[in-house]
Formats: structure tokens, sequence, C-alpha cells
């Protein structure tokens, strides 16, 4: 199947040719009665007459018809020209050059629309019948060594052809791989960004809770410990990609204050509609800051706030407990850098950590055209 460079050059050698034919048949009529005597002149001028008619007809007939008919017409009028010779006594005059032009500009132009079988047949039809009528009308040998030339040239023209045919396919080709590995890449990055938000949320959930029952901050039959690790468990099952289009913010955090076992103070609207993306992003951030409280900032309380509407978001959470320098943080701890700044990055947002010792933590969340 033809790719969209090879349609666009075929396209190309049907108007190319239409252009050349047009353009080079003004030059061949004035040759033709330049070199008229004037008992040939009426004859001429009727034969140049329908050749001109012919040649604009064909010229808007083959851009709007993509099949042979045209072609073979053309050949039939153009060995009819041919046969003129025997009215106007062109061999005899020296006035058949300009039939020699004409019928090598059809033959060379026959090759850039046609298949190589037809290009083929439509020169040799055309170019035979010129040799024939003039060597029945006498004409020098010379003169038919000539006119052989012709089928030299339209063959020339076909390889030509065939030279940038094989070019656009090329082109087609490399553009089909370069599609073919964008897709790839495309899959592959949803692949990656699938992987990093499970490990995202594994690492909230199931293993931040594993991690508190084993370090003992959490005794084994803590009451709220079971159904902590059910809702791991269905966070862990959930399949965001089947959400609705929009969530609302609020629900979503109001889940995730009743789960954190903390004293929050949260200050929000009644309810904040965001695209689900958005939402899940901004929640499952504010999760794991809240669990980041809980598990090291020495405190039972933290403050959230949001302040936005459907175009911008900015959500604080604010602890006044132990503190921590944000730069001795390891690289490899991966709760802020995935949890919390993969997280709105990939949504295109910001996530911004200031602390100190002694002086608690804020982390400020911010999504939209003025959530910084």
């Amino acid at each position: 199947m033809a790719g969209q460079a090879e349609r666009r050059l075929r396209r190309f050698g049907r108007r190319y040719a239409v252009v050349v034919r047009l353009a080079t048949l003004l030059p061949i009529a004035a040759v033709a009665l330049l070199r008229a005597t004037p008992s040939q002149l009426p004859a001429i001028v009727f034969v140049v007459g329908a050749a001109v008619v012919w040649t604009c007809g064909y010229g808007w007939w083959l851009q709007r018809t993509d099949g042979p008919l045209p072609v073979a017409v053309d050949v039939v009028v153009l060995l009819g020209v041919c046969l003129s010779i025997f009215v106007t006594d062109a061999v005899e005059h020296t006035n058949i050059g300009w039939i020699r032009l004409l019928v090598t500009f059809a033959c060379v132009t026959y090759q850039w629309h046609t298949s190589p079988l037809a290009g083929g047949v439509a020169a040799l039809a055309v170019d035979g019948g010129l040799m024939i009528t003039t060597s029945a009308a006498g004409a020098d040998p010379d003169l038919l060594v000539g006119q052989a030339w012709v089928l030299v040239a339209a063959t020339l023209s076909r390889a030509a052809w065939l030279l940038v045919r094989r070019a656009a396919a090329r082109a087609d080709r490399m553009a089909a791989e370069a599609a073919q590995a964008r897709r790839d890449s495309l899959v592959a990055a949803a692949v990656r960004a699938g992987e990093r938000e499970f490990a995202a949320a594994l690492h909230d959930t199931a293993a931040a809770t594993l991690l508190m029952v084993g370090s003992g901050q959490v005794r084994g039959d803590t009451a709220w410990l079971a159904p902590q690790a059910r809702r791991d468990l269905e966070r862990l099952r959930t399949d965001h990609t089947r959400a609705a289009r929009h969530t609302d913010l609020v629900r979503l955090l109001d889940a995730e204050i009743e789960a954190v076992h903390l004293d929050v103070e949260f200050d929000a609207p009644d309810r904040l509609p965001l695209p689900s993306e958005v939402a899940t992003a901004l929640a499952d951030a504010t999760r794991e800051a809240l669990n980041n409280v809980r598990r090291h900032a020495g405190t039972g309380r933290a403050v959230i706030r949001l302040g936005a509407d459907e175009q911008w978001v900015r959500l604080d959470i604010v602890d006044e407990g132990n503190g921590f320098q944000v730069d001795d943080v390891p690289a490899t701890r991966r709760g802020l850098r995935e949890s919390v700044r993969g997280r709105l990055s990939r949504i295109g947002g910001t996530a911004a950590v200031s602390s100190s010792v002694g002086a608690g933590t804020a982390v400020r969340l911010a999504w939209g055209a003025r959530g910084e």
C-alpha cells in the first residue's frame, strides 16, 4: 500500500505533466505556424488549433481522472496529428519539427503518472505512429533516427521517475518506522508511569502499614490496624483508568484524613470537583504527607488548608512537629521524591517542602495556572 509520500508524488506527477504539456504548447504552435508556407498555412492552422484545444482539455481531464482513459484518448489524438503530415505536406515543406516536439513531450510526461507498462505502450504507439507516417511520406532516414531518440528520452524519463518513487517509498518507510518508534516510546512511558504509580501506592499503603507494625510504632492488635490493611489492599486493587472524568477532591481528602489516625484541622470548601487524575494525585500525595507526620514528626496533629477553584489548587499540609533538614533526605527515599513530588510532576503541578529542625514542616501542593 502506497504511503503518504508516494501518494503525494503520484498527484504531483499528474499535475507536473499537465504543466509541462501546457507550457510547451504555445512555443510548439508558434514553430508550426512560423515555418508554414502560405499554401500550407490553412491546414496547419486547423491542425495546430485542434492540438491546442485538445491539449487544454486533456490537461483538465487528467487532473480529474485517475484512470488510463485520458492517456488513451491523447494517444489517438496525437496519432491523428501524425497522420496530418499527409494533408499538410509537412515532410516536403520540412515542417515536421513541431510534431516531433509535441510527441516528445507527450511520451516523456506519460512516464510520470502511468504504470511502466502503460507508459511504455503509449510512447511506443505515438512515436511508432510518427515514424511510420514520416517514413511513408518519404522522410530522410536521418529524420527517422532522430525520431527514434524520442523513445530513449521516454526511457530516461521513466528511469528518473522510478528513482524518485523509490526515494518516496523509502521516505514512507522511514516515516512509518519513526511513527512506530513513537508509539513504542509512548507505550513504554505509559508502562513506566504505571509501574511508578503502583510502586508509590505500595510504598504509601501496605509497605507503610507493615513498617509501622514491624518497627513497633503500632501494636499488632491495634483496633484500627485490620481495617487499615483492608483499605491498603483495596487501594492497590483500584483501577483508576476507569474512574469518572471528575472527582470531588474534598471527599477524597476526607477519606484520607479519616484513615490516617491524626488530629487534623481541615479548612476547605464543601466540595471541589477536579479532573480525576488531578484529584487522585493530590489526595495520594496528601496521604503520604500525613503518613510522614504520623511516622516522623513526633506530633499527633496537622493542619490542611485547601484554597482552590476548578482552575487552580493550592493545598498546604502543616505540622508543628520535630521538623528536619530537607537537604539531608537521602535520594533513595521514595516518600518525598516519588509519592509527593513525582505525583505532582506527572499532573503538571509542583510540590514544595519547607522544614527545619524543631520548627515543624510545611508541604505545599500546587496545580493549575494560579496554583503557585
